[in-house]
């Protein structure tokens, strides 16, 4: 047998580096990159490895891990799943950075291989720098935190391993089902120990993606469903972006003349002006789509785990008989006492549509659809108008942007007010132009998101819509977009701390306090944080503004600079866009001495009661 004497290390680049996709016609390396932050736990090994193969699987150097996760994470995304990167870290708090980016992978779906490194193998030299000692167990390191968000978890304790771990690991990044962050736990020394591999181990591999055909059974009893609906609705999520089904849909929908809604990851789907596109739904919905949605006597979801914030906490799609969910993973397909429909999101709605051929749903629900579709537009552009203020709304903001914006540009965004806001307002071009992770809604995504955009979609601008609370989070990556030349412009509303919470806190009866700058106690004075100085101190370029018109200004400036781009201004901490919108269950205590709560628990009391009666 031909082999090839390699360290662990150095089988694991050659093994990604041999990996191979087809996306858009082309075959392209699987593994776009590797982002790495050195320290002694992967320099020698991994660090050694990739510096050879730097070729043919780049890597690129961040300043946070956590962040560069996330670039990682933004890039999958953004691919729509089929190409990704992989992420090293030294052992301890490096590796530990990555566990929150993980758990956004886990719960997106996402392909990201990560590569923490470990304590020794051999522990001889036990207790290493960095090490978590478990008085119990002396085979827990700080790296067992990664198994509940990870799809496939391995530690690599001898090279010879890696025969059966590196394949396991690709079925799981590449499987539409499974697809999810893959850790592989590299012990430092075994890292950089040899082992004769099979020279046939790191043939080229391409990986197509998989189109699972729905069962028959369910298939059939879809169409009879679909055929005998009055009132039917499709909820389109991010599994028709990763099924690059939108086109399918869009002929599907158009067709039968159903409409669709979007939820976050599934925004973008449709162009916002498609005939069939009644908008957001759920807790940060347009009306449109959430009256057709309490109306409707069928709904087809499809690709989506249908969260809270998409069913209304159960009150707005509360499942049962009038739900089909058409979903890849069988573990989502069954959710909500849903009758289940598992397949491939564009080969299923093809089939569907075959089965189907001319029906199309009623005129007068289509009228309607029509209808509340036309007086939502009416009012997004009513809401993001430039107004006068010094201090804008958030819809006021993101409707400057979004105008401001093209066809080939792309909103990213993650956490606070602002998502909800997206979701409503924002008019997105089509598919890939509506960045948004609200799966785990994970503060300091956003700019370390755009990033790993930016490096998936070079042409077009990258907006990154990010609140002053986030930014302080994680800012780092401005500097490396710097160094990589990869071009954000970052728009900075700055509403004085977490106004998100400090609004929600408030509707459920709570006193403002500890979320805005003003409302913290022990406090000696304010922070005065001047962003644009501390974003120019990064390398961007960065400029304060006051209110609508000078923002539009500065992102014509943006637009035309050079280099990331920041640009801040002051916003309303308390205006949210009241329209639109469905109930979402936040707990309210049972007890308390404030009135304000007691009077939140018994609406709350009222909200419960009317979900027990809802279809």
């Amino acid at each position: 047998m031909n082999t090839i004497r390699l360290t662990a290390a150095q089988a694991v680049v050659r093994y990604l580096s041999a990996q191979r996709t087809a996306s858009a016609g082309a075959e392209l390396p699987l593994f776009a990159g590797c982002w790495a932050i050195f320290g002694h736990g992967n320099v020698a090994g991994l660090g050694e490895a990739l510096w050879h193969a730097r070729e043919t699987l780049p890597t690129f150097r961040a300043h946070n891990e956590q962040a560069m996760a996330h670039a990682a994470i933004a890039f999958a995304k953004a691919t729509n799943r089929r190409r990704m990167m992989a992420c090293t870290t030294s052992i301890g708090p490096g590796a530990l950075n990555m566990v929150t980016a993980a758990a956004v992978a886990h719960v997106n779906r996402l392909p990201v291989l990560l590569l923490p490194g470990d304590t020794f193998a051999g522990r001889l030299p036990d207790p290493v720098l960095q090490q978590v000692e478990d008085f119990g167990d002396g085979t827990v390191t700080a790296n067992d935190c990664f198994r509940p968000v990870s799809r496939f978890f391995d530690r690599i304790a001898r090279p010879e391993q890696l025969l059966a771990a590196l394949p396991r690991a690709l079925q799981v990044l590449t499987d539409p089902a499974d697809c999810g962050p893959v850790t592989l736990s590299l012990s430092q020394d075994v890292q950089a120990e040899a082992w004769d591999f099979p020279a046939a181990f790191f043939a080229p591999r391409l990986h197509a993606p998989r189109r699972q055909a729905a069962d028959p059974g369910e298939l059939a009893r879809a169409v009879d469903r679909l055929r005998r609906a009055e009132r039917p609705l499709i909820v389109a999520g991010g599994g028709v972006l990763y099924a690059e089904a939108t086109g399918t849909l869009a002929a599907f929908a158009s067709r039968h003349r159903v409409p669709v809604a979007e939820t976050q990851a599934g925004k973008g789907s449709l162009p916002w002006d498609h005939p069939q596109n009644v908008g957001a739904i759920g807790v940060t919905g347009s009306a449109a789509a959430n009256e057709l949605a309490r109306d409707a006597d069928l709904v087809l979801a499809i690709g989506t785990r249908l969260q809270d914030f998409t069913t209304g906490s159960r009150a707005l799609i509360a499942g049962g008989p009038r739900l089909i969910q058409l979903n890849v993973a069988a573990f989502d397909a069954g959710k909500h006492g849903a009758e289940p429909l598992v397949g491939d999101a564009r080969r299923t709605l093809e089939d569907l549509g075959a089965a189907l051929a001319d029906h199309a749903a009623p005129a007068a629900w289509q009228d309607r659809a029509r209808s509340l579709a036309a007086a939502w537009s009416a009012t997004v552009d009513r809401v993001t108008a430039a107004g006068n203020a010094d201090r804008p709304t958030d819809a006021q903001v993101l409707g400057a942007v979004n105008r401001k914006a093209t066809p080939a540009d792309v909103v990213v965004c993650a956490s606070g007010g602002l998502p909800g806001e997206l979701h409503k307002l924002w008019r997105a071009a089509g598919p890939g132009a509506y960045h948004l992770e609200y799966g785990f809604s994970c503060m300091g995504y956003e700019i370390a998101g755009g990033l790993g955009v930016r490096m998936a979609r070079p042409d077009g601008e990258v907006f990154v819509l990010v609140g002053d609370g986030s930014y302080l989070m994680l800012n780092s990556e401005i500097a490396t977009s710097v160094t990589l030349g990869r071009k954000l412009i970052v728009v900075v509303l700055d509403n004085g701390g977490f106004g998100c919470i400090n609004r929600l806190q408030q509707a459920t009866g709570g006193a403002p306090f500890n979320n805005l700058f003003e409302h913290v106690d022990h406090r000696v004075g304010e922070p005065g944080i001047d962003f644009a100085a501390h974003a120019r101190s990064l390398g961007a370029a960065a400029e304060t503004v006051t209110g609508i018109a000078e923002l539009e200004a500065a992102l014509d400036r943006a637009r035309a600079a050079d280099r990331t781009a920041v640009v801040v201004l002051a916003t309303d901490p308390l205006a949210a866009t009241a329209e639109g919108g469905a109930w979402w269950d936040v707990a309210v205590p049972e007890v308390s001495e404030r009135a304000a709560v007691r009077r939140a628990r018994a609406d709350y009391q009222q909200a419960l009661e009317r979900r027990k009666e809802s279809p």
